[in-house]
């Protein structure tokens, strides 16, 4: 009898003619279907009695009616059977002392080291086991059962996984077989302890007639099924064709999943999750295969074989291709093994769906062209193309992964299936994929001349058809890229990407040798696909439309840009400009991944030659009006919104080309001149044209989408856009971009929309009139986006000049400042010339000069050439500072750009007209120095242009501004004076305004110190007015670090830059009380000791004059210094006293009251203040500096004992 039902597995001779249970009748006992019983005959009946006459005698659990009636029918139906009295005499037995019985035994044979001696179950045995179990009583013959049960089960547990047959007459002879089954089912009822049902599953397997006593015993306990299979599957073997113990434990499990169908496919399941008995798993599939009633679909063999080979688990994918490896080194009979029925069934279904009429002539040329879509070859079937793919992968894996080896008729069907021709649907484009990665993966497959040409006449079909598919099937991803890019890959010997190529088409990492490509390569390049014909086929190939990274598999993109790399384009002289700017055009989001790389090797074709012999073979650069017309819309001025021509994506790649293609022509700046090549720069003005923070921030709401774009484009813009990236910029976006922006459009009303440009001409046009309607309309303004107030931005920065008046009021500054901030973040570049341009001084019969974006990078100062006005206006001077900010740095990288493109040029000229190798470093380290020394003066003029600015006007210092304290209350400030004209009001915010201005400007300073500290020690160093110092002290937060440099200022041999040191100190002391700055106040002190012995009476009178009341300062934040500045202070006056000490003698009296007031300040702190005025104001006229200076000494002690006396 065969396993399965006629199925494939191996059978057991010895169970062949013995009478197993249907799974009709395990199904009855299962549900417990009375019904069903009656309806078995006799013999299947018989099978089943141990356990029906149990159901029929012992007590229920369930005292239901309904079981009630079923008892009565099962005992009517046994009730006809002789071997029920036998069952029911088994189950009289005592199986109490049967069981304590049995234990001794155990105990027994385990002190015995399981040697059959003494027994205690079965003693004297006279006659053979059979004739014993024969003559028996019930009693007697379960004791023999057992006996030779547990002496079986205690060699299985002692033979260390050895497997052995043990010869039993008991279960061998086919007279009492139903009766030992008999005895067998009611022990292991009854004794479920002493006997679990898997151990002895465990034994049967290794008495003859195992399987037919294991069936009955599990037909008998229906329930046990599941736990009996998996019992055996865990002990079983990982290789189950490899011994003879596998091979009978398969044969049991077949037996099993023959009676319960139902579970076949969950018994395959634990076979998988334990990676045991592969053979069984296989054996259920190939039984279940063959009950499918599908015959056109992937069948279950082949879907369970390629989930094991391609699934994500490693240990099972190395367990099955353990199966395949050893079955194939077998040398017994094939025929009987799994793996040759699984092959053997495999083969059928690749030849089921074989085209039926196929021609074995080669159709020629003519033949092609009379029918282009209609070949000689019949094709395959619709529906059989996705059952052939997966065959394909099946057998990829198969040979890939397991390493089988076809036999002829494998490999000859296999090649068959290959080149046949499916029709052109999406499907039949993934199989020619298929069936061309597997001719280059196993091109063994190919060994005798027909077969190559046969191979040879389907490449050349493939790309005569590789069209018609595209347009018939709407896939993009043909297989006509994949053959352009395997051809590239054969031109330039790119074996391991053709390798990773066919790797990732077949979903499948398999091994593949590069030598065993070396006939297809010779295909390739020498009959299908010439370098040439490569190249030229390439540009044919129509991009691919809205390309995206949805759009996966091998597409045109991939070909072009291995074609590019191999330089095969220049190569032959094929222009592939106009193919990659139209690739460009048709882009979508999400973004491809190879539109990057694309790029960068396309420019580098552009600007390095493919060989130094050949400095001209250059592709050629996307010309300026094609990128114009990409921006259509963008960049124009007109009033409508932005043109939807071009994606947003294919604008961002235009804008990525041309940074790319700038920043690598400087950076081959030096390789090209050594070609004497200068490629071709893009002009000033097209880059004028692009928006490129408009693009920035469109980029900046696509980052998923864009991929890497977007952190590219902040990289190119960083170096070569710097005054595009500040970071207030970027703060200022975040404000405009967030939830209060999106609020205030919330507010957006109709009457906002329909205000125009020249409406709002026309109510600038009445500002000296009339603020209402232009405060209205712009405040409409601020709900809009910043792309949609582009159109406003000419007329908002043309009538800035108007605002200078008297009279506007302050709400229409700010207005103007936020809206102009609003468009910084979308057209900063355009925005900043036409607002330099709007602020010039308007001068009479004076023509204004209209600036351009590279004279104000050349000279940023001319941002500060504006309108005085707009020194006294705080929101258009914070525009302008925010311009002159960005001009600073766009400076910076324009000249460092300058440098490079004209390095190598005056290199060379510098070589030629010195004649001297040695000297080729000096010109380029001069040049450098004078680009920084450009840079450093222009920052520092800015910066003194700047405090320049902070100082009150003569006209404010009539009103009484006083510039000395920045931190002093406005209103103490302001002094009571004389109405004029009713600009009493504007003497106010005069004023007010002045404050603004200095905390504009300190706040740009500390930045500028920030990042490059050498300006704040080169405009320290260079000096600026006193009166400056408390404000930039005060105001900017970063003049700590002067303190750094100090020491040197005050050792420069300049008496101007000394005392501007020791000024600056004292104020630095106040604000930083630290250790740092009490080291350099006694250094100062000692510097000022130093220079009273050398300095002349002249320079001691105007360098003591003015550092005098410095010294107070370092008292007030040091007091340890106290001792140090009066033994100063006193020694001062004792030289100055000693010099005129010839002239007159109304100079001791000072001397001695010094010397007082330091011996005892307590007494002169109350009196000293008085007649310091008094003497001041008698020696003030005096003509003697000497004695100015001591009457100078004179109030600072004073003011120093005061300060320490009050506890200042």
């Amino acid at each position: 009898m065969k396993v399965l039902g006629a199925g494939p597995i191996v059978t057991m001779t010895e169970c062949t003619s013995l009478q197993f249970v249907s799974p009709f009748a395990f199904e009855a006992m299962q549900k417990v279907d009375v019904v069903r019983l009656a309806s078995l005959s006799d013999p299947e009946l018989r099978l089943l009695l141990p356990c029906l006459v149990r159901m029929a005698l012992c007590a229920p659990a369930d005292q239901s009616q309904s079981w009630a009636q079923d008892k009565k029918l099962i005992l009517r139906l046994l009730s006809g059977v002789e071997a029920v009295n036998s069952i029911v005499a088994l189950l009289s037995v005592d199986f109490h002392a049967l069981e304590q019985d049995a234990s001794k035994e155990q105990q027994l044979r385990h002190k015995l080291g399981g040697g059959a001696g003494e027994s205690i179950l079965v003693s004297q045995l006279q006659h053979g086991l059979t004739l014993e179990f024969e003559h028996s009583d019930s009693p007697r013959r379960l004791r023999l059962v057992l006996s030779e049960l547990l002496a079986i089960m205690n060699k299985v547990s002692d033979c260390s996984g050895e497997f052995f047959i043990k010869s039993s007459e008991l279960f061998e002879s086919p007279v009492y077989l139903e009766e030992a089954a008999d005895v067998l089912c009611i022990l292991q009822a009854e004794l479920p302890s002493l006997l679990p049902i898997v151990d002895v599953a465990e034994a049967l397997l290794h008495v003859r007639n195992g399987a037919w006593f294991l069936c009955l015993l599990v037909a008998n306990v229906p329930d046990s099924f599941n736990e009996v299979c998996r019992g055996l599957i865990k002990n079983g073997e990982r290789q189950d064709e490899e011994s003879l113990g596998g091979r009978r434990r398969t044969d049991a499990l077949c037996f099993l999943c023959k009676m319960n169908p139902s579970q076949a496919l969950k018994v395959r399941g634990m076979v998988v999750e334990e990676c045991h008995l592969p053979g069984l798993g296989v054996a259920l599939t190939l039984d279940h295969t063959k009950n499918e009633v599908s015959e056109d679909g992937v069948t279950d063999l082949v879907c369970f074989v390629s989930g094991l080979l391609l699934g994500t688990n490693a240990k099972v994918r190395t367990w099955f291709g353990t199966f395949i490896r050893n079955g194939q080194q077998r040398k017994r009979e094939t025929s009987s093994s799994v793996l040759w029925q699984m092959r053997r069934q495999l083969l059928l279904e690749l030849t089921g769906i074989l085209p039926t009429v196929r021609s074995t002539r080669i159709a020629d040329e003519a033949d092609a062209e009379t029918e282009p879509h209609v070949s000689v070859y019949s094709g395959l079937k619709e529906e059989h193309v996705v059952k052939a793919s997966a065959l394909l992968r099946l057998y990829c894996a198969l040979m890939g992964i397991a390493g089988l080896k076809p036999t002829e008729e494998e490999a000859e069907q296999l090649l068959q299936l290959m080149t046949s021709r499916p029709p052109a649907t999406p499907a039949g484009v993934r199989f020619v994929s298929l069936s061309f990665c597997m001719l280059l993966a196993f091109s063994a497959l190919v060994s005798t001349p027909e077969q190559e040409q046969l191979m040879v006449v389907w490449l050349s079909w493939m790309i005569k058809e590789e069209a018609y598919f595209e347009s018939t099937s709407g896939v993009s991803a043909s297989f006509g890229e994949m053959l352009l890019l395997v051809a590239m890959y054969f031109h330039s010997n790119q074996l391991s990407a053709i390798i990773d190529l066919v790797c990732s088409t077949l979903g499948m990492k398999i091994v593949i040798k590069p030598s065993s490509l070396s006939r297809m390569k010779n295909i390739f390049t020498q009959e299908i696909f010439t370098e040439q014909v490569v190249t030229a086929h390439a540009v044919r190939v129509p991009v691919t439309s809205n390309l995206s990274a949805n759009i996966t598999g091998f597409l045109p993109i991939h070909c072009i840009y291995q074609l590019l790399r191999s330089r095969s384009f220049t190569k032959h002289k094929v222009s592939i400009k106009d193919w990659i700017y139209r690739q460009l055009c048709e882009t979508s989001t999400p973004l491809h991944p190879q539109l990057l790389p694309l790029i960068d090797v396309y420019i580098n074709s552009v600007l390095t030659p493919a060989s130094k012999s050949n400095p001209e073979a250059t592709n050629q650069p996307v010309t300026e009006q094609e990128i114009l017309d990409i921006f259509q819309g963008v960049t124009g001025s007109d009033n409508t919104r932005l043109s939807q021509r071009f994606s947003i994506t294919a604008q961002l790649l235009v804008l990525y080309y041309i940074l790319s293609y700038e920043e690598a022509l400087l950076a081959n700046t030096k390789t090209l001149a050594a070609m004497q090549r200068k490629p071709k720069s893009y002009s000033a003005s097209l880059m004028d044209q692009i928006p490129i923070k408009f693009l920035i921030r469109q980029a900046q709401g696509l980052q998923q989408e864009l991929g890497g774009l977007h952190s590219a484009l902040l990289r190119l813009l960083a170096t070569n856009y710097p005054h595009l990236c500040i970071v207030d910029d970027w703060i200022c976006e975040e404000e405009i971009t967030g939830t209060g922006a999106l609020l205030r459009r919330m507010l957006l009303t109709n009457n906002a929309k329909n205000h125009s440009p020249e409406q709002l001409q026309e109510a600038f046009s009445a500002v000296p009139i009339s603020h209402t309607q232009v405060m209205q309309i712009l405040e409409h303004l601020t709900l809009l986006s910043a792309s949609e107030l582009i159109p406003y931005a000419e007329v908002l920065t043309s009538n800035m000049n108007q605002l200078l008046n008297a009279g506007v009021p302050r709400r229409i500054l700010q207005t103007v400042n936020k809206l102009w901030m609003v468009l910084n973040t979308v057209m900063p570049r355009r925005l900043w010339v036409m607002t330099v341009n709007a602020l010039q001084p308007s001068i009479k019969f004076v023509r204004q000069q209209k600036y351009t974006q590279n004279d104000l990078m050349i000279d940023p100062l001319i941002v500060l050439r504006c309108d005085h006005r707009v020194h006294r206006c705080p929101p258009l001077m914070d525009i302008t500072l925010h311009m002159l900010n960005g001009y600073l740095l766009a400076s910076k990288a324009y000249l460092s750009a300058h440098l490079k493109e004209t390095a190598e040029q005056d290199r060379s000229s510098q070589n030629n007209t010195l004649g001297l190798i040695g000297q080729t470093d000096g010109p380029e380290v001069t040049r450098e120095e004078l680009k920084n020394a450009l840079l450093a003066a222009q920052d520092s003029a800015a910066v003194q242009i700047l405090l320049e600015i902070c100082l009150p006007t003569e006209e404010e210092k009539a009103k009484g501004v006083n510039p000395d304290s920045l931190l002093r209350n406005v209103q103490s400030v302001i002094t009571t004076s004389t109405p004029n004209k009713g600009m009493e009001e504007g003497e106010d915010n005069l004023l007010c305004n002045l404050r603004e201005v200095q905390c504009l400007i300190c706040c740009l300073l500390h930045q500028m110190y920030i990042a490059d500290p050498n300006i704040a020690k080169l405009v320290h160093f260079q000096g600026y007015p006193c009166e400056l110092l408390p404000l930039t002290v005060a105001g900017i937060p970063s003049m700590h670090i002067c303190l750094d440099f100090i020491p040197e200022l005050i050792a420069q041999p300049e008496l101007e830059k000394q005392i501007f040191a020791i000024q600056l100190l004292s104020h630095l002391c106040i604000q930083y009380a630290l250790p740092k700055s009490l080291s350099v106040a006694r250094l100062a002190v000692n510097v000022m000791g130093t220079l009273l012995t050398v300095l002349t009476q002249a320079k001691r009178y105007a360098f003591f004059m003015p550092t005098l009341p410095s010294l107070v300062s370092f008292c007030r934040a040091f007091p340890p210094l106290y001792e140090d500045i009066m033994s100063l202070l006193i020694q001062i006056g004792q030289v100055c006293a000693s010099d005129v000490a010839t002239q007159t003698r109304d100079i001791d009296p000072i001397i001695t009251r010094l010397q007082q007031i330091k011996e005892k300040p307590s007494v002169w702190s109350g009196i000293c203040k008085v007649s310091s005025y008094k003497n001041g104001s008698r020696d003030t006229g005096s003509m003697d500096p000497d004695v100015q200076l001591c009457h100078c000494i004179e109030s600072t002690i004073i003011e120093i004992i005061n300060m320490s006396v009050s506890g200042i």
